[in-house]
């Protein structure tokens, strides 16, 4: 699922970035109101992160330019603690309030509750460059060749697309993929990442499966 931040304080939208991308959420920051209208109108996101004071457009502002198009749930994240700023944003049709300095912890329990009522849209196809994968058919092309995938190489490759441009850890690969806990003495993800690279990388250009050294991997067009 995809978060937007709406933070100007890089510090605190750099935090936030971060924990949510460690719980699995793909996220995108904008620092100012104008430029999160222009990310809104762009694109789709499960939930919106918003501060109120904000350059170019305050919170208030964005708040209504969403809610004319859009029930996407909004958290307002702001130092305004007063119960009458609480009280007007969720008159206005924000989701959830919480105030500055908060913690984390409560942040992402509360983006998960709202995440869940949220319908989940299931993407049932994936490209990045000439590389195809369809869902429903269990269909990887690349190129224009079919590209045959063990049931693990599929599961594992519909991850890394479902999250272009994200270094995931080994440690949330082995979740998701296996379900299981990362054991730090276990190759699996290196070994199945390299079998994967075999099929989809090997002979075609540009290369789409990267290694973070000490991170984990990120399925990217580099140029």
């Amino acid at each position: 699922m995809k978060i937007l931040v709406v933070e100007d304080e890089a510090k605190i939208a750099d935090y936030l970035k971060k924990g949510f991308s460690e719980s699995g959420y793909s996220v995108e920051v904008a620092f100012d109101g104008r430029e999160g209208e222009f990310l809104i109108r762009e694109g789709h996101f499960d939930l919106i992160i918003l501060d109120i004071m904000l350059p170019g457009l305050d919170g208030w502002q964005l708040l209504q330019i969403i809610r004319r198009t859009s029930s996407t749930p909004v958290i307002f994240l702001s130092a305004r603690d007063a119960v009458e700023d609480k009280v007007r944003g969720l008159e206005q049709g924000a989701d959830d309030y919480l105030a500055k300095p908060f913690s984390f912890a409560e942040l992402l329990a509360r983006a998960r509750k709202l995440l869940q009522r949220a319908p989940v849209r299931e993407v049932t196809l994936f490209q990045l460059a000439d590389l195809q994968l369809e869902s429903l058919s269990r269909r990887v092309t690349r190129a224009g060749q079919r590209i045959e995938l063990t049931n693990k190489e599929f599961t594992l490759l519909q991850l890394l697309l479902g999250h272009q441009g994200e270094v995931l850890s080994r440690t949330y690969i082995a979740s998701q993929v296996w379900h299981m806990n990362f054991d730090s003495d276990t190759n699996v993800v290196d070994v199945a990442i390299r079998r994967l690279r075999a099929k989809i990388d090997d002979g075609y250009q540009p290369k789409l499966i990267h290694t973070m050294r000490g991170m984990g991997y990120v399925c990217e067009v580099r140029t």
